[in-house]
């Protein structure tokens, strides 16, 4: 497939000349070096030809910069999952415009999101940076997440294209997918985005798509994705996922990433000299590279950054994230109207690790670093008075995070954070740096390559003497000394690509200390990326003592709210889950402060399913998700009603582990077969009969509603285009509401799907009736043998509110309710 600049349709005529004049004036060493990252997170420039440097950024909960760790302080958003919950375009649009405004603020031309793979099974690693369990809601959300990044000249970057629902050998394991699943589930989110939002950038994969690399696969990116569906933009790969020169660069790869040395820049030009690979095919993927670079203003006139962009910690960001996070919130459960809960009303005991230990985000490329984080008891206490009580629970974490910033000083200056020495071989001090966090990011390239050793080194501030867990995270021999201890290990990396980066292990020992204390940590040379960090926190209490300590206070308070939830060992890229469980002992905690207490409220801190044996006997659930940098006071609005947690869920919680359509994500013989087909989440669900813990699409809000009537207001031999709902606000608050339209069709053959939703706000005993617009790419089935798209057939629709709660059925045959 050959395209020239004036094929392109987003590129002035005046671009596209200059394109082309471009192309030609390079020689093919000229070419192919723009093809290969021109270092981790940037691509080369040529002042041969007014290209400048484009820079990159992770970004789908914040846009962190080129730094994994310790770098400038962005804006921590709400986690995927807890952004989709709100069903709202407007939502996701409004968080793409924040997006652009902190790439613009760092200089950045591309942020790397969204996320758009599916929520296959809940055991899935890093779900929690995927939208939902449905191609259609997450290729929405995606649409306009995009089309707001991209009005304000910063470049998207969908992915992971494709199959790529599991972490367990992702650099390597092939996903078997038949090809009618394929089409209707997992390239559909894909597909709407590049209709409806036309991205500039698409990232493929590392795994293998039935018996393909992503990065090789030219049905996917030649066939499907640049010739059937038109997609004008540049392919690049995921970071080290090309593997061969000629196959990727015929397959319609455009980028390898990173840089500098690549496959490409190794390989490629050889590989055109022997005839692989045409030299067209080349000029290919440098006008694809040059049409972006105009796009994200890096070709051409240069780029004026705008100066005013809000600080991520002013009083517009946090409302934002504060509003944004708390409306994507789910009322789980709320017997007897249990929440809001009452400002200043009564004693409140708030229970549980995570209330003070919130975790604000998942693990890996996603990570950002905030401003701050607002703990679930620093929320709940500013919003509840004085009448709160915070108690410590059980632990939740086996692999230990860096010292907060606030508990370390350097031993030179005395500041909070840590000192970094570089040290030649005799132990001289090469260079020696402040670091206002008690972690960083190492790397071959870095001011620590020359390093022999690498010593870490802080004073431990705190209240008083105390037991406490000294040790690093990251990959490395270590030495580590404290007053009265020193300890030689090593710490091992996991396997694949970031494995001492995205997630690094720790090793820890009990000591000792009094506040002024020093602890000092050295390293050797360690040629890969790497995180690594001091670790200085209290000592672990029994699970009984501290089950105790809750049930005492639960006792004697009117409402205890039991904050629980997953950590970065759960929520993370590159692992999967075991099990739905709660880590630890929370589930007993739980249960332990339910037999006690007046009435009692969970919390909920994580992004995907959990288990809840103790659901009969807690009054309330809000699932409060990854809620980012405003989390406690976000947790607070919703709880008290200030902002209605108006959210839905996106995946279908079991309830037992091993249950639902599809659950184990370890390869046999390095393939991963969906054997479950497109029945994936409540699709498998519904047509099983069985019932799950929560479906997808569930959530109470705080008012009730009442659907009146529904018919069919547009129609045709390719499917419903739009229903007609009338509905009323029966509660005594007001609310949103989120009208869900499914399609079941006749047989088993084809699995239920969402086909359309609308919102509505309405104060109480209002009424209103919501056109809800349907999606002809939902009612479709792929003809393998035909290789083209039919219509579904028959069946009928179902007003609902997930499909655990049903209102109202239209049958296909006259349109009318039933």
């Amino acid at each position: 497939m050959s395209v020239r600049a004036t094929d392109l349709p987003f590129v002035s005529g005046v671009q596209s000349d200059f394109i082309d004049k471009a192309v030609q004036s390079l020689d093919l060493a000229g070419k192919i070096r723009l093809l290969s990252g021109a270092k981790m997170f940037s691509l080369w420039g040529d002042a041969s030809i007014g290209l400048d440097e484009i820079v990159m950024s992770d970004g789908p909960t914040g846009v962190r910069g080129e730094e994994v760790v310790g770098g400038r302080e962005s804006c921590l958003l709400p986690n995927a999952t807890l952004l989709a919950q709100t069903w709202n375009s407007d939502v996701l649009g409004e968080v793409g415009a924040l997006l652009a405004e902190e790439a613009m603020d760092q200089q950045t031309h591309i942020v790397l999101g969204p996320t758009i793979n599916l929520h296959r099974t809940p055991l899935g690693g890093r779900l929690f940076e995927c939208f939902s369990e449905d191609p259609y809601l997450t290729g929405v959300l995606a649409a306009a997440y995009v089309r707001s990044l991209q009005s304000r000249g910063i470049g998207a970057s969908p992915k992971h294209f494709l199959a790529n629902e599991s972490e367990i050998q992702r650099t390597t394991v092939d996903c078997l997918v038949d090809d009618q699943t394929l089409r209707e589930l997992y390239l559909l989110p894909f597909e709407i985005v590049n209709h409806d939002a036309q991205p500039w950038t698409v990232m493929a994969s590392y795994n293998g798509v039935n018996g393909v690399t992503a990065t090789e696969h030219d049905e996917l990116l030649n066939d499907i994705l640049k010739k059937e569906w038109g997609f004008d933009g540049l392919v690049m790969s995921d970071w080290f996922a090309t593997k061969r020169a000629a196959e990727s660069a015929n397959a319609g790869l455009d980028l390898v990433m990173p840089g500098p040395e690549t496959v490409w820049s190794t390989s490629l030009e050889k590989a055109v000299r022997s005839g692989d690979v045409s030299e067209e095919t080349i000029d290919e993927h440098v006008r694809r590279l040059l049409a972006l670079a105009a796009r994200v203003g890096a070709f051409g006139e240069p780029r004026k950054w705008p100066t005013d962009i809000p600080r991520p910690d002013s009083n517009l960001r946090r409302e934002q994230l504060r509003r944004i996070a708390a409306q994507g919130m789910a009322v789980l459960k709320n017997t007897n109207a249990t929440l809001p809960l009452a400002k200043g009303t009564g004693t409140v005991a708030v229970i549980g690790r995570h209330a003070t230990d919130t975790v604000a985000q998942g693990g890996g490329s996603a990570r950002v670093r905030p401003p701050h984080i607002v703990s679930i008891a620093d929320g709940l206490t500013s919003a509840l008075g004085p009448g709160v009580t915070i108690v410590d629970g059980v632990e939740t974490r086996t692999r230990m995070v860096a010292a907060p910033a606030s508990t370390v000083r350097d031993p030179e200056n005395g500041t909070p954070g840590m000192r970094v020495r570089a040290l030649d071989e005799q132990g001289n001090v090469i260079e020696s740096r402040h670091f206002d966090v008690a972690e960083l990011e190492v790397a071959d390239d870095g001011w620590l390559a020359n390093a022999a050793r690498i010593e870490l080194s802080a004073d431990v501030a705190m209240p008083s003497p105390a037991r406490m867990r000294v040790g690093v995270i990251g990959p490395g021999q270590w030495t580590v000394t404290a007053p009265g201890h020193h300890e030689a290990f090593t710490v091992t990396p996991h396997d694949g690509p970031g494995g001492g980066l995205h997630r690094p292990k720790s090793h820890v020992a009990v000591v000792p200390l009094e506040s002024g204390a020093r602890i000092t940590a050295t390293t050797g040379p360690h040629f890969e990326m790497r995180i690594i960090g001091l670790v200085i926190t209290a000592a672990a209490r029994p699970a009984a003592a501290a089950i105790r300590e809750a049930v005492v206070a639960a006792a004697s308070a009117d409402t205890a709210i039991v904050v629980v939830g997953n950590t970065q060992e759960q929520e993370t890229e590159g692992q999967d889950k075991k099990t739905l469980a709660l880590p630890g002992d929370q589930d007993a905690l739980v249960a332990a402060v339910a037999a006690v207490a007046r009435r009692t409220v969970v919390i909920v801190n994580a992004a995907t399913p959990v288990l809840m044996p103790w659901l009969d006997n807690v009054d309330a659930v809000l699932f409060a998700g990854l809620p980012g940098q405003e989390a406690g006071d976000a947790v607070a609005a919703a709880l008290t009603g200030d902002i209605e947690p108006s959210g839905r869920l996106v995946t279908t919680f079991p309830v037992r582990d091993g249950e639902g359509p599809a659950w184990g994500t370890m390869p046999t013989d390095g393939r991963l077969e969906y054997a479950e087909g497109p029945r994936v989440g409540y699709r498998g669900w519904h047509q099983s009969g069985t019932q799950p813990l929560f479906w997808f699409g569930h959530g109470l809000g705080y008012t009730s509603w009442n659907y009146t009537s529904a018919h069919i207001t547009g129609q045709d031999g390719t499917g419903v285009k739009a229903v007609a709902v009338a509905l009323t606000n029966t509660g005594q608050r007001s609310g949103r509401e989120t009208v869900q339209v499914y399609r079941i069709p006749t047989g088993e053959d084809q699995p239920a799907r969402l086909i359309g939703w609308a919102q509505v706000s309405l104060d109480p005993g209002q009424s209103a009736t919501v056109q809800v617009e349907c999606d002809l790419r939902t009612q479709r089935i792929w003809d393998v043998e035909e290789h083209g798209w039919l219509p579904l057939s028959g069946g009928s629709i179902v007003i609902a509110r997930g499909l655990g709660d049903p209102r109202i059925t239209v049958p296909l045959e006259n349109g009318q309710e039933s």
